[in-house]
C-alpha cells in the first residue's frame, strides 16, 4: 500500500482503474477535467482504452459499446454534460448494462458556473432520462472514500446490470488529500463471468441485447422485473452513516461535502452539552429511508443541509413519513454553507 496526495478527480480516476475500468470516453467540461486529463495518460500504460469524444452524447455511447462486450467501462462529466448523457444512461438501463458515470456537480441551471453545487440530486436520484429505471447513486465525502466507492461502484453495477452513478462536487475534485492505494492496479474486484456479452457467436446461439420491445405486454412485463431488482437493491444496497443517533434532538441530514461542515458542526454543539447528531446517506439511491425512519422516536426536528435550493429535503420528509418537522438550509449557485451559519440555523430552530 502507498499513501499520496492527489486531487479528489485523479483518486477517483486511479481508483476506476485499480477497480479493472479499461475503457473510458469523456469529453471536456471543468470541474471534471482532472478524470479525462489523467485517464488520457494512464489508460494506455495499463493495457485500456482512451476516447476524447466529440461529444457527451458520443462518450456515453461509447460506453454503451464497450459495456456490451464485457469491459468495465466509464464516462465522466459535469452537470450540463451529463444532462446530455440522459438519453444514454437510459438505454444502458433499458438494455441492462453496467457502467459507471462521474458526475462532479458545477451550479446551474443552464451553463451555470464551475463552482460547487449538488443541485442535481433530483437529476440523478431519479434517473433522470425517460422511463421507469433507477441507477444506484453514491456520495462520498473524502478522498480515501472515494476509493472505496469508486470499486464498490463497479462492483454494483456489474452485479445488477445497471448503471450507477458517483455524485461528487467541485470542492470534492479539485481538494487535495493524503490518500492510500493499493500497489498495483491488477485487482478486478468483480470476477463472475458474464454470460450475456456479445463476444461472437462461435458455435452457440446468438444473443441479443436491446431495450425495444414491441411484443404486447412484451415491455410490462420486462419493466415489472426491474422494478423487482429495484426493490431488491433497496432492501441490500442502502448505506449510510450516523453520528449520535442514540440521543440527538436534533439530527442534521446532508451528503458530500457538506457534510463534512455538518460534523464540525456536531463537534462544535456536542462541547457545549447540546445534542444535536448528523445522518450522511452514503447511497442517495437507495435512500437510507428506515434508517432516518428509526430516529424518529427521539429526535425532535431534522435540519437538511444543502448546497441546492432543496431537493434531498424531500427525501428526508418522505423517509420519515413526516412524523417529526424537517427544516432546510442551502446555498446554490456555488454558495457553500458555512459553520457559524448552520449553527445560526439550529439556535433558530430549537432555542
Amino acid at each position: 500500500m502507498k499513501k499520496v496526495l492527489m486531487c479528489g478527480n485523479e483518486v477517483l480516476a486511479e481508483s476506476a482503474i485499480m477497480a479493472g475500468c479499461r475503457f473510458y470516453a469523456g469529453y471536456p467540461i471543468t470541474p471534471q477535467n482532472e478524470i479525462p486529463a489523467y485517464m488520457s495518460r494512464r489508460m494506455p500504460e495499463v493495457g485500456g482504452v482512451f476516447i476524447q469524444a466529440e461529444s457527451e452524447i458520443s462518450a456515453v455511447n461509447m460506453v454503451f459499446g464497450a459495456s456490451l462486450t464485457g469491459a468495465r467501462a466509464m464516462t465522466s462529466s459535469s452537470s450540463p454534460g451529463i444532462s446530455l448523457k440522459q438519453e444514454g444512461i437510459s438505454y444502458l438501463a433499458g438494455c441492462e448494462l453496467p457502467a459507471v458515470i462521474v458526475n462532479i456537480m458545477r451550479g446551474g441551471p443552464g451553463l451555470g458556473n464551475i463552482a460547487p453545487s449538488q443541485s442535481d440530486y433530483f437529476q440523478a436520484t431519479r434517473g433522470g432520462g425517460h422511463g421507469d429505471y433507477r441507477q444506484i447513486v453514491l456520495a462520498p465525502a473524502s478522498l480515501q472514500e472515494i476509493v472505496d466507492l469508486t470499486t464498490l461502484a463497479f462492483d454494483l453495477a456489474d452485479s445488477y446490470r445497471m448503471p450507477v452513478m458517483i455524485l461528487g462536487d467541485g470542492l470534492l475534485g479539485q481538494m487535495m488529500e493524503p490518500v492510500v492505494l493499493a500497489d498495483s492496479v491488477e485487482r478486478i474486484a468483480y470476477s463472475a463471468k458474464k454470460d450475456w456479452i456479445l463476444d461472437g457467436c462461435k458455435g452457440r446461439k446468438p444473443r441479443i441485447i436491446k431495450s425495444l420491445l414491441l411484443g404486447n405486454g412484451e415491455l410490462e412485463q420486462f419493466n415489472e422485473r426491474l422494478q423487482k431488482k429495484y426493490n431488491e437493491i433497496k432492501n441490500k444496497e442502502v448505506r449510510c452513516e450516523i453520528l449520535h443517533g442514540e440521543d440527538s434532538k436534533l439530527m442534521l441530514v446532508a451528503y458530500g461535502t457538506v457534510s463534512r461542515i455538518c460534523r464540525k458542526v456536531v463537534k462544535t454543539l456536542r462541547e457545549e452539552g447540546k445534542k444535536v447528531g448528523l445522518v450522511r446517506p452514503v447511497s442517495l439511491w437507495p435512500f437510507p429511508e428506515k434508517e432516518l425512519r428509526a430516529l424518529t422516536g427521539n429526535v425532535e426536528r431534522f435540519l437538511t443541509v444543502e448546497m441546492s435550493c432543496g431537493q434531498m429535503v424531500e427525501d428526508v420528509k418522505l423517509g420519515i413519513e413526516c412524523k417529526k418537522p424537517v427544516h432546510f438550509y442551502g446555498r446554490s449557485g456555488g454558495g457553500v454553507p458555512t459553520e457559524e451559519e448552520i449553527i445560526k440555523e439550529i439556535e433558530k430552530i430549537m432555542y
